[in-house]
């Protein structure tokens, strides 16, 4: 079979027509995919062959089934290798869970399954030192950031300020100004301001010591060298003295992205670089940016380290939860990353525990903060605002029904405050009743509309702050009329 026909077999494999647009597809997400081929099966079949395979949640060869991670207990200071369940499958956790009961786990290692040994360890330490022996940094709570996937229970890798991993001894990593991709999928609601939660491409001495020596996602709000729209997070890349969402520094139009988890893209090759991104859960990619280097960064200095959860020069004060990444040989199509968006949708991912009834979170466009009940209130009139989403408030959680009501409380629906249609009009929550003005419409642009009155569920004078309350306004394409659906 020659390698076209093997990619496009690869790509109807994974739910994706052979014929899709490159800025974005909208793809299924077939459940049997996630068994027989992987992530780097794809990359392959593209051309661009993974050169570091990274997951501690599930194999991203179809064929591989060797260990994912390795995990070191308190107890006794003894490690284990977590493997899967079977040959490209998920994490076996029930491993993990024997081996570390009563007693407190680290991860230790994350192999690299693309055979290059490319594995990721403690991160030594650089210029920041990290609070470790000897300036190391901190490796991840092994029972930190329980997750399913597949219906099975995974582990992915908690990052908290002080942590992370690095290898300075790689094999095969684009070096220079040669070509190369890399994705990763991580929890969209863990993250901060600090710098620099990355995984990718890195300078081998921990120092900051010159431009363009890295080539790196980064995930988070941090503003400081470059941000888009909205409070963040953002997915920008890391290419050392900044953080860049396009071309320019500083600011480019780029949205904050509300998903529960998270498909972040970096590639680059001479002279052009894109980003990429989309909902790990479920439909296809945006192109955030595609465009030329930013000035000073070509032709790029890659040095081919890899690190994960901290900046180049061991920054160390950002948190995140990655689940898998790869780094590729080449800069992949669009056509292999949407492919690969489909197969990251069909493994379901999900958080631990999950109970479908307790419905979605309702986050913000401009804001990245939840529709909210004030003081978790279920009486009858209570207002409903913005406010710091949060994975324990049941206040945040609402339940869609067939009928198009926003169920909250078991039995309180969003509510147009007296049945108003004028601009203005509090939304509140009310016994559900059946009225239209407790019917709700969400349409495709992210808008929530109102069935009664037409009018868009809307953050009142473009606030973002917390306490922000909601109302009814003539539609208009703001992003503080934009929402997002997270589980």
């Amino acid at each position: 079979m020659n390698m076209k026909n093997k990619f496009r077999r690869l790509m109807a494999a994974a739910g994706v027509s052979c014929l899709v647009a490159t800025s974005y597809v909208a793809v299924g997400a077939p459940s049997a995919q996630a068994a027989t081929t992987g992530p780097c099966d794809i990359y392959a079949a593209g051309g661009t062959p993974c050169v570091a395979a990274h997951s501690t949640t599930r194999a991203l060869y179809g064929a591989f089934n060797g260990s994912l991670y390795q995990v070191r207990r308190s107890s006794d200071n003894t490690t284990r290798d977590i493997g899967v369940l079977s040959a490209g499958g998920v994490a076996n956790a029930a491993t993990q869970d024997s081996f570390c009961s009563g007693t407190n786990c680290v991860i230790t290692v994350i192999y690299d399954q693309s055979g290059r040994n490319n594995r990721l360890t403690q991160g030594p330490g650089g210029a920041v030192p990290g609070p470790g022996p000897g300036g190391s940094d901190n490796l991840a709570d092994a029972k930190a950031a329980p997750v399913t996937i597949s219906g099975q229970k995974a582990y992915g890798v908690y990052i908290a300020p002080g942590s992370g991993y690095r290898n300075n001894s790689t094999n095969g990593i684009a070096t220079g100004d040669q070509p190369e991709g890399m994705y990763a999928v991580l929890d969209g609601t863990h993250y901060n301001g600090g710098c620099c939660f990355d995984y990718g491409n890195a300078q081998t001495n921990g120092q900051a010591d010159d431009i363009g020596i890295m080539e790196t996602i980064y995930f988070g709000n941090n503003n400081w060298w470059g941000y888009g729209d909205g409070a963040g997070p953002w997915i920008m890349a890391d290419m050392e003295w900044g953080l860049f969402t396009g071309v320019n520094p500083r600011y480019n139009p780029m949205p904050s992205i509300n998903h529960r988890f998270v498909t972040a893209i970096v590639k680059g090759e001479p002279n052009h670089w894109a980003i990429r991104g989309g909902n790990a859960q479920s439909g296809g990619l945006t192109t955030y940016f595609d465009g030329r280097r930013p000035n000073g960064y070509h032709p790029m200095k890659k040095e081919g380290a890899i690190l994960l959860g901290i900046g180049g020069d061991n920054s160390n004060g950002a948190r995140g939860t990655f689940y898998e990444g790869v780094m590729t040989s080449g800069y992949p199509t669009a056509d292999t990353e949407n492919a690969v968006q489909a197969n990251i949708a069909a493994a379901v991912y999900a958080p631990s525990g999950t109970n479908p009834q307790q419905g979605v979170q309702i986050v913000g466009g401009q804001s990245s903060r939840c529709v909210d009940v004030i003081n978790n209130s279920s009486a009858n009139g209570s207002a409903v605002h913005l406010w710091d989403c949060s994975t324990t408030t049941t206040t945040q959680r609402w339940t869609r029904t067939s009928s198009g009501q926003l169920q909250v409380s078991g039995n309180k629906c969003l509510d147009a405050s007296g049945q108003g249609t004028a601009n203005g009009t509090p939304v509140v929550i009310w016994d559900c009743n059946g009225g239209t003005n407790q019917q709700w419409t969400v349409n495709s642009n992210g808008s929530i509309t109102g069935v009664q009155s037409g009018k868009c569920l809307d953050a009142n004078a473009a606030g973002t702050a917390n306490g922000t309350r909601l109302i009814l306004w003539t539609c208009n394409g703001q992003q503080n009329q934009r929402w997002t659906l997270r589980s």
